[in-house]
Order: C-alpha cells, then structure tokens, then sequence
C-alpha cells in the first residue's frame, strides 16, 4: 500500500473540503429555510465522508506503470533458486528477497532478484524449486512483476 499517496488524497479532500465548507458558511447558509441547517450539516459530512472514502479506494489501485506491465507484459515464469526473508511487516508479511531463474519465451533464461512482501498463504507457493507466473516489461527486462 502507498501511504504517500493515501496521505496526499486524504490531505487533497480535506482542503477541498474545507472550501466548500467555507463557501457554505459564507455564502449559502444565510440564504437557506430555516429548520434545513441539520440537513445540510449531515449532507456535508457524508458528502467528505464519501469523498475521502473513494479518494482513498482510487489512491491504493497501483501505479499506472504497473497497471501497464499487467496489462501489455510478456508472460514468462521464474524457478525459485533462493528465498531469504528480510524483515517482518506490520501487517502480518514478511518482506523476502527472491532470487529467481526467469524465462520468457522468445528469449534466453536469466538470473534476477526481486523483493516480494510475502504472505503465509503465498509462502509454499515461493518455496525454493517452485515455478511461478511473471509478467515481464518488454522494454526493459529488469522490470518485471510476479502474478500470483
């Protein structure tokens, strides 16, 4: 998850939101009923509320290069050659180096190493000798992303 870019969007709501609010105190309010001032108070919060809560689900899609690679990569897999664990997250993950044996159809076999936050579920799945699905920039083959 970017938290950076979380932080960024909530921080962009928040002082849009804070317009709003100003333009309301300042110019709507006196021109409303009387007796609406509860309503416009609950439509405003569940108006910011609403915003940060679909600002925060479009901020932690991935990036758009990423978006790219999954769409227009070239599938390959990769063998497991070497899994050394690196820290453990604060989400119940474990950051792991992998190095791995990648192949791509069309092109000769490689060696590269990538940093994964690995799951307990996903942990049999990148076990030593295993072969998992990779989508690889055609462009650049360092780049590359593991589907799982």
């Amino acid at each position: 998850m970017d938290h950076g870019r979380i932080l960024r969007t909530v921080l962009g709501v928040t002082a849009g939101y804070l317009v709003v609010l100003g333009l309301w105190l300042g110019w709507l309010l006196p021109h409303t009923p009387p007796g609406t001032v509860p309503y416009q108070i609950a439509a405003l919060v569940g108006l910011f509320g609403s915003c940060v809560g679909i600002g925060m689900m479009l901020a932690a899609r991935p990036a758009k290069a990423d978006r790219r690679l999954w769409r227009e990569g070239l599938e390959g897999w990769a063998t497991v050659q070497g899994v050394h664990p690196l820290e453990r997250t604060d989400h119940h993950t474990e950051l792991t180096e992998l190095d791995l044996e990648l192949t791509v159809p069309g092109s000769e076999s490689y060696r590269g190493t990538i940093v994964f936050d690995v799951t307990p579920a996903d942990k049999p799945r990148l076990a030593v000798g295993e072969t998992i699905s990779i989508r690889v920039d055609p462009t650049n083959r360092d780049r590359i992303i593991v589907v799982l």
